[in-house]
């Protein structure tokens, strides 16, 4: 009789047998699964980690950056950043997503020539290591699509060698009429190979080819990486375009179930081989979909909440928080062992896609015109009935927040640190990009250069003019720092503030957004109001319900509040922290 499986090469493959059980393969589940262990040098008896675990609390703020957003003459960029952040954040930011930092063709790093390299013009191994022993290292693992200038795609081309049969084909004339894509430039790119021509399919762009997951050497090659990540230190790993993973034609090729069972493969081996390792889902689609990939607390740890830069932007510029009250309503509770990772700016633009069904037509038309006025710019994506639809906002969020609707006004540094005092209250995770940091503005000199919308957003400082900078108190710069970071420095002490502490919408009026967290032992309790508009507006602390027989404190100007039947005063974008213990 032959030996039972271990439960965890079991659960492997069952887990293949769903992914693969409309593919003929040359090999079994067990054997593919035996070989998944051994890339990843798991032993078959290894406990699994228990599930519903937490491995996050409130100090967790991650800092978003490419590997040369800070640069200095002489040295390697990595080396730059590390300086910059021991030397301004360390005291608040413990993790760091390096974008992707492997040698590349386009698409500022997600076109990846070779996923086992550091790029030469970043630093080395070593430096990613040395960050990696500091900082909880987050990377991306551009999991759908490679350079068409790789090795895996010139083997491919050659017809023979590693990669020769690792990219997606099909003939034009397959139905190809409901895939959904982000992007308006053809989907097959044509190819002459050894092997005669092919069709080989580009979700994004023509110079970033996709992989076939059909065949299980693909999912090998891609364990093999991940194990070189986590022998790097890398402790996060961002599953880039992850919902077009696989393809089934005549199907929308997007959130098909064996992408979200790859998904769960790939949890079930990281968690295996390190139990504190986290995996994040990067979807930029609708709010709904967005929430699938938790799966049942089995699949993603994270998803990145998408809806929340359009939203929080929308409600800041109309003076209007209804539809960001009705999102956040409407929220499920993170699960344990899950959690939401929140940003309001990122390396990319602000996606209106995760705005569609929570915005109407006339909100996200006024919001693509506010954001064209304070010069940004409007990426446009193909719909299926084949018409042109804005996809993408890109822009500074600093630039972004320099008025309203009616035009520009002189709130833009309230609206803006308003706009991040609500990000590091919400319930999840806080994801702050380092020019939001910084309060960076549009770079539209990279934009002439590069002519790629999101080049206004990807701005690379000299160490020098960026020290200058923040050492001139006439620019705004420095004001910035000190006031994201004397948030952050709040946060990281209130146990309210923890990623899966109870939240509830608070209901104010659409002038004053406000919703109250509570720590998981019940003990704290934070009351988060901000006031969305450009006039003073009164609070009565009676609508708060604060318990009498409890002291109460506003956490940002750590003031006690002594008469809980007064009205507070709130200045146009001031944000408050009413707390029943004192700031830490």
């Amino acid at each position: 009789m032959a030996n039972a499986l271990s439960p965890l090469k079991q659960k492997l493959s069952q887990q293949l047998s769903f992914i693969y059980q409309d593919v003929a393969l040359a090999q079994s589940y067990d054997d593919i699964a035996q070989e998944l262990l051994e890339v990843m040098a798991l032993t078959e008896n290894i406990e699994m980690p228990e599930p519903h675990t937490n491995n996050w609390s409130q100090r967790d703020i991650c800092l978003i950056t490419y590997g040369d957003s800070i640069m200095r003459d002489g040295e390697a960029p990595l080396h730059t950043l590390k300086r910059f952040l021991d030397n301004n954040v360390s005291e608040v930011i413990n993790s760091v997503h390096i974008l992707p930092f492997f040698p590349y063709s386009s698409d500022d790093g997600f076109s990846v020539i070779d996923y086992s390299s550091v790029n030469e013009a970043l630093g080395s191994w070593q430096d990613i290591k040395d960050i990696s022993s500091s900082y909880h290292l987050m990377s991306d693992l551009v999991i759908n699509h490679c350079s068409s200038r790789s090795a895996w795609f010139s083997h491919f081309i050659e017809g023979q060698g590693e990669g020769s049969d690792f990219f997606f084909t099909t003939e034009p004339e397959n139905n190809l009429s409901d895939v959904v894509r982000p992007r308006t430039s053809p989907l097959l790119k044509e190819v002459d190979t050894a092997n005669g021509k092919a069709f080989v399919w580009c979700t994004f762009s023509h110079d970033q080819v996709d992989f076939d997951f059909r065949n299980p050497a693909v999912l090998k090659a891609f364990v093999s990486i991940i194990k070189q990540y986590l022998d790097a230190g890398v402790k996060i790993f961002r599953l880039d375009a992850i919902a077009f993973l696989w393809k089934v034609v005549g199907t929308s090729c997007i959130n098909l179930p064996q992408t979200h069972e790859v998904v769960r493969l790939l949890r079930t081996l990281i968690e295996a081989a390190q139990p504190d390792a986290i995996i994040i889902t990067e979807t930029n689609i609708p709010n709904t979909q967005n929430l699938t990939y938790f799966g049942n607390a089995n699949e993603a740890h994270g998803i990145y909440n998408f809806s929340l830069p359009p939203l929080l932007l929308n409600t800041l510029l109309t003076g209007n928080c209804l539809y960001l009250k009705r999102w956040l309503m409407s929220m499920p509770p993170a699960q344990d062992g899950t959690m939401y990772f929140n940003f309001i700016a990122s390396h990319d633009g602000i996606g209106l896609r995760p705005a569609e069904g929570l915005l109407n037509e006339h909100e996200l038309e006024q919001l693509t015109s506010t954001v064209a006025d304070f010069g940004g710019k409007v990426s446009w994506r193909t719909t299926e009935s084949g018409t042109q639809k804005a996809y993408e906002l890109n822009i500074s969020l600093f630039d972004a927040l320099q008025g309203t609707i009616k035009g520009k006004d002189q709130w833009n540094f309230e609206r803006f640190i308003c706009a991040h005092s609500i990000m590091f209250a919400l319930e999840g995770m806080p994801g702050l990009y380092i020019h939001s940091l910084l309060g960076t503005q549009n770079d539209y000199k990279k934009l002439a250069n590069t002519h790629h919308n999101r080049s206004i957003n990807r701005h690379r400082w000299q160490e020098g003019l960026l020290n200058e900078a923040l050492d001139d108190e006439n620019v705004h710069h420095q004001k910035v720092l000190t006031a994201i970071t004397n948030l952050l420095k709040i946060r990281i002490n209130q146990p309210a503030f923890h990623p899966n502490a109870t939240q509830f919408t608070l209901h104010l009026g659409l002038q004053l957004f406000g919703f109250w967290r509570q720590s998981q032992n019940r003990m704290q309790s934070i009351f988060c109001v901000s006031n969305i508009s450009d006039q003073t507006m009164t609070l009565p602390l009676s609508e708060l319900n604060l318990i009498v027989t409890e002291s109460w404190f506003e956490l940002i100007s750590n003031t006690e509040i002594t008469n809980l039947t007064e009205q507070m005063e709130l200045s146009p974008y001031q944000t408050v922290w009413i707390c029943n213990t004192s700031a830490a």
